[in-house]
């Protein structure tokens, strides 16, 4: 009976994830995404889906207000997750190690980590998780060769300028899910195209920090501005603008 049931499951799970939907070009708007609340938090579902490299992709964010008590600590058994901190202050610990992050810091969390969270600011923390299940087998040994875990505080990051744009590397470097994952911000002083529009077997998204931009991919135009994503699917023609005058900045970060 326990067996039937078991396998009842399984097939209900594994049909479940058949049904996803590959995760479109386009850009997803912070002010169009439904809040559910619960007491001092609330949750936005922003995407659920999977790309070219991902059987499952699902992106939301957390926010949690003054005085929230934290989740109990968890670990996810198949998936991997990123998380980028939008805005307030957030304590993370990750396995033994524990830092307290501000606005612009990122994790990366390899599968079977525990993890915990905690608002230890003066108001909301908010912050946005990504998690992703790879088509290919996970590889732990090579998440752990290149570095396992990363907590990266924005202030720790070096910020170079050349030609009015701007930079910082957070890190480039495989992963458990991915044979090669990239991230770095990028800020525009100027109005105009931060580079000539160009093409990539690799998804990627663009995440918007402050400011306005433009977006074209695969001939159409699509404006974000801060907490706004853009995604684009592998082998699409894209390029990223300033919109205006004043400066903008971005997140850009992209897997194989």
């Amino acid at each position: 009976m326990r067996i039937t049931f078991f396998f009842l499951l399984l097939l209900i799970t594994m049909n479940s994830f058949s049904q996803l939907k590959p995760v479109g070009s386009g850009v997803y708007h912070w002010a169009d995404l439904p809040v559910k609340k619960d007491g001092l938090r609330e949750g936005r579902k922003i995407l659920e889906g999977t790309t070219n490299e991902f059987s499952y992709f699902e992106i939301h964010a957390t926010t949690q207000q003054k005085g929230a008590v934290p989740r109990p600590p968890h670990a996810q058994d198949r998936l991997e997750e990123l998380i980028i901190i939008k805005e307030g202050t957030l304590k993370c610990t990750i396995g033994d190690t524990t830092a307290t992050l501000g606005a612009g810091s990122v994790l990366l969390i390899p599968p079977h980590e525990m993890q915990t969270f905690e608002n230890t600011g003066d108001g909301p923390v908010t912050y946005y998780v990504l998690m992703f299940r790879s088509k290919k087998p996970m590889n732990m040994e090579r998440s752990k060769q290149a570095g396992g875990t990363l907590l990266i505080n924005y202030d720790s990051l070096t910020y170079k300028e050349a030609n009015n744009r701007g930079t910082r590397k957070y890190f480039d470097r495989p992963t458990a899910m991915c044979e090669n994952y990239e991230m770095h911000t990028t800020h525009l002083k100027l109005k105009g195209a931060s580079h000539a529009p160009h093409q990539h077997v690799d998804t990627e998204i663009i995440l918007m920090i402050d400011g306005e931009s433009e977006m074209t991919i695969d001939g159409k135009t699509y404006k974000a501005g801060p907490g706004d994503f853009y995604i684009i699917e592998s082998g699409k023609l894209h390029g990223v603008a300033n919109a205006t005058d004043k400066p903008c900045s971005y997140f850009a970060f992209k897997w194989r």
